[in-house]
């Protein structure tokens, strides 16, 4: 078996939710603890880390990886969707899972997996435990695919569980208030595992210290330690000061994720260290600058606020709910442009027309079609940029969409590229 047949069997064989929708998902944890006790429970052979929340989790957790592999350890990353291999989603040390060893479990256990009839999911969580546990990492960092307490990675006892920010994504699952949504994520705390939580509401703290208190969960919330101070920035780094009980405590931070978002994923991501450390781990601040100064450089990150092109700025970002792009809008006007030219492709399930109603008026557009089922057709976009008065140009191609943003700008201008994640996934400058 090729690797390309490999993915053939999983992709056709099983569910996939990004490319299929919510037919995908099963609520229960019953298909991955059949699967996992199966491969002889690989779950607990390692540690590990859990990350939950609707935006942040999958940079918090490519910034843990990151500081870990500074100190030393031997990580493990899991995180999804995947932007341009599968093997993306299962690293060691920033390395992606080998395609052999892809193959390799799939003619393993295919027949067992055909007649289990699991989620493409639940597959992808079982041969990334596989395969920290056959390669012994030290740590492994497993970001939650959709909510937390019904995700497949939920099968973990982790040494730390860590909830970044909640908003109104995937209403259609997981709840249509804040409130809903966090009892969600709130389900990847454990009896007496300690909880980080990153950021909060009004609505959804009570959620969480609910939680905790139940399962007896020592609570951290991050905001009330750490805060974070962006001094100037460059294009190559965010230089920030760590306040501590607001206190000086790191100066000159180097962080290589661009994005302003970043800022209120950092007290999560320290606040954890911190509880690594109380477990016995050595993670020094000289770790945690340069883990944060080469996060895509140690982890292969890609699609936060990346910059892929200068005069005009090209900049790539897979933020695609409301929060987010609000977010992104703003840091968008805080960089100096002539005209503001945005690509923009979206997926079924979303709620577009309230981020239209986010979308600068003065602004051109160039809406296109990721290349998977779940694309929202843009007779659909079309009907909303209408009502929203927009300025706009159909190219349904991503690539032929930036090409002709490209032609049309000036040097001054400023391309932003997203709306989804398979969109930024099918670039090919990224």
């Amino acid at each position: 078996m090729t690797y390309q047949e490999a993915l053939a069997f999983l992709l056709e064989h099983l569910p996939m939710y990004q490319r299929v929708g919510g037919t995908a998902l099963k609520k229960d944890l019953t298909n991955i603890q059949i699967l996992c006790r199966h491969l002889g429970d690989p779950h607990q052979e390692f540690s590990s880390l859990h990350i939950a929340g609707t935006n942040g989790k999958g940079s918090s957790a490519h910034m843990l990886a990151a500081i870990l592999q500074s100190a030393g350890y031997k990580t493990g990353l899991y995180t999804s969707p995947h932007l341009k291999d599968f093997t993306e989603r299962i690293r060691i040390n920033g390395q992606p899972i080998p395609p052999l060893r892809v193959v390799q479990f799939v003619e393993e256990y295919q027949e067992f997996l055909a007649s289990l009839g699991p989620s493409f999911f639940e597959m992808t969580v079982a041969m990334a435990f596989d395969y920290f546990s056959q390669e012994k990492v030290d740590i492994a960092v497993v970001e939650v695919g959709l909510g937390g307490r019904l995700d497949s990675t939920n099968i973990l006892t982790p040494l730390l569980s860590l909830i970044t920010n909640i908003g109104l994504d995937h209403t259609d699952m997981l709840g249509e208030t804040l409130a809903e949504i966090a009892y969600e994520k709130a389900g990847i705390i454990k009896p007496d595992i300690p909880v980080v939580v990153g950021s909060y509401q009004a609505e959804t703290l009570p959620i969480f210290q609910k939680k905790a208190n139940k399962e007896k969960s020592p609570i951290t919330l991050a905001y009330q330690n750490y805060q974070i101070e962006c001094i100037q920035k460059d294009t190559h780094y965010q230089y920030v000061s760590v306040y501590r009980h607001s206190e000086l405590l790191y100066s000159d931070v180097e962080l290589s994720l661009l994005g302003n978002y970043q800022l209120q994923n950092l007290p999560g991501v320290l606040a954890s260290v911190d509880q690594l450390n109380s477990q016995g781990f050595s993670i020094s601040e000289q770790h945690i600058r340069a883990g944060l100064q080469a996060v895509q450089t140690l982890t292969g990150l890609k699609g936060r606020w990346q910059i892929l092109g200068h005069s005009p700025t090209v900049v790539a970002d897979t933020g695609h709910n409301q929060e987010a792009f609000e977010e992104l809008i703003k840091q968008i006007e805080q960089n100096p442009h002539k005209q503001l030219l945005m690509v923009l492709g979206f997926v079924e399930g979303k709620d577009v027309k309230k981020l239209a109603d986010l979308l600068p008026a003065s602004a051109k557009y160039y809406f296109c079609q990721p290349n998977i089922p779940r694309a929202m057709s843009l007779d659909k976009v079309v009907k909303i940029a209408e009502q929203h008065q927009l300025d706009f140009e159909v190219v349904t191609n991503v690539n032929q969409a930036l090409h002709t943003a490209q032609e049309q700008a000036s040097a001054e201008d400023f391309i932003f590229v997203g709306g989804s994640t398979f969109v930024v996934a099918e670039l090919e400058i990224l």
